[in-house]
């Protein structure tokens, strides 16, 4: 297979498109596990530490701030380093997190290590997405949906691991250790795979904190919507079947779990619609499913139908952001790391700030019209797909 060029300066470079492609693919794997390995961590470090509810919903927002706060920052970082140098490192540190996160003895070392593992995660989210549209660039064809969707597999593979482990007995900082050793030695094994894009001598004087492309903070605010709509499934799909359709409290989970297995299989599927149907097409589509899907989920009686609802926002979703992260990497004048940061940066607001302010309309109203408000913010990226087109 014949060396494909430096997709940053034109120089010959040693690796081949294919092993890019899939070092690309390993580390939204590996970032999807590490993310996820921590979920069944939590009611550990609860009990362990003695905190109340309050007290690790702080933790956790510590947790997503450091991911969302260090993100402008890393872009920068990515555009000056290199995606590939910042992938290795940081990927290498996020893993560390891991057994510390499964030992912390206080809440101030808790809420110290979450903050570093927020931040590691996020700049592995930056530059690995930086980096995917490199690889679909010297590709030709549309390949960011299938990293996602890797990355959703990756999510519901860390936390399945972990519990098995925990499930057969296996004490909590050795499952830690042994999930974090495994991740590091795929990061090990990618890294020389990835593609070269180390800065030249000569631009590293150059300035990169210019003010992102407009679009690049139109495209941010479509993906805050739909990281708005997965954060209401992870905080609140449980709440709703509990507390509207009569589900119990240990099977209230199944909402979000067709949600998730929903949104991977869409992620994996969707880089062969879009190519055929083009990016635009694979936003109005996805924004009218899941409208549909948060209306059903509202207002149509009985569990099956909301089952189905979730399916609906979950296949819907699963290609609204991996199209608007490929559109952002592609904008004139910005880098591509840089556009991605801002993107990123709107979407974990989404994320973060998006429970809440459900809570906040579920409290004035009920939790069926804030469902159906998130549809209303899911129309109006329908309405917005054509810009993923520039």
């Amino acid at each position: 297979m014949k060396a494909i060029p430096n997709p940053v300066h034109g120089l010959p470079e040693a690796r081949t498109l294919p092993a890019a492609r899939r070092a690309t693919r390993v580390i939204f794997l590996v970032s999807g596990i590490g993310m996820s390995a921590w979920a069944p961590m939590v009611p550990y470090a609860k009990a362990r530490l003695g905190l109340d509810d309050a007290q690790l919903g702080l933790a956790l927002l510590v947790f997503g701030g450091g991911s969302m706060l260090s993100m402008p920052f890393v872009g920068w970082l990515a555009h000056k380093l290199g995606n590939r140098t910042l992938i290795v490192a940081s990927g290498l540190l996020m893993c560390l997190a891991l057994p510390v996160l499964a030992m912390a003895s206080s809440i101030a070392a808790l809420v110290a290590t979450l903050f570093y593992f927020g931040v590691m995660l996020g700049a592995v989210d930056v530059a690995m997405n930086a980096h995917a549209v490199d690889v679909e660039r010297l590709d030709g064809g549309r390949l960011m949906s299938g990293f996602h969707g890797l990355f959703s597999v990756g999510g519901l593979t860390g936390a399945a691991v972990v519990s098995g482990l925990l499930a057969v007995g296996l004490p909590l900082p050795i499952a830690a250790a042994a999930i974090a050793a495994i991740l590091l030695g795929l990061v090990l094994w990618l890294r020389g795979d990835l593609l070269d894009d180390a800065p030249q001598p000569s631009e590293t004087g150059k300035a990169a904190f210019g003010m992102p492309h407009a679009l690049a903070w139109l495209l941010g605010l479509m993906c805050f919507a739909s990281f708005l709509a997965e954060g209401a499934m992870l905080d609140w799909s449980a709440v709703f079947l509990r507390d509207f359709r009569g589900f119990a409290a240990a099977s209230a989970g199944f909402g979000y779990a067709c949600f998730s297995v929903a949104m991977a299989l869409g992620r994996l599927t969707g880089d062969r619609l879009i190519a055929r149907f083009g990016p635009v097409w694979a936003v109005r589509t996805g924004a009218a499913l899941a409208v549909a899907g948060f209306l059903v989920v509202a207002w149509a009686p009985g569990a099956l139908a909301a089952l189905g609802g979730f399916v609906l926002i979950g296949l819907g979703a699963s290609n609204i952001v991996p199209v608007m992260f490929s559109a952002a990497g592609r904008l004139p004048g910005t880098p591509p790391a840089i556009a991605i940061a801002t993107a990123t940066t709107l979407g974990y607001a989404g994320l973060l700030s998006g429970p809440a302010l459900i809570g906040f309309v579920a409290h004035a109203s009920s939790l069926p019209v804030a469902f159906a408000a998130v549809a209303g913010l899911l129309v109006l990226v329908g309405l917005s797909a054509r810009i993923v087109q520039r």
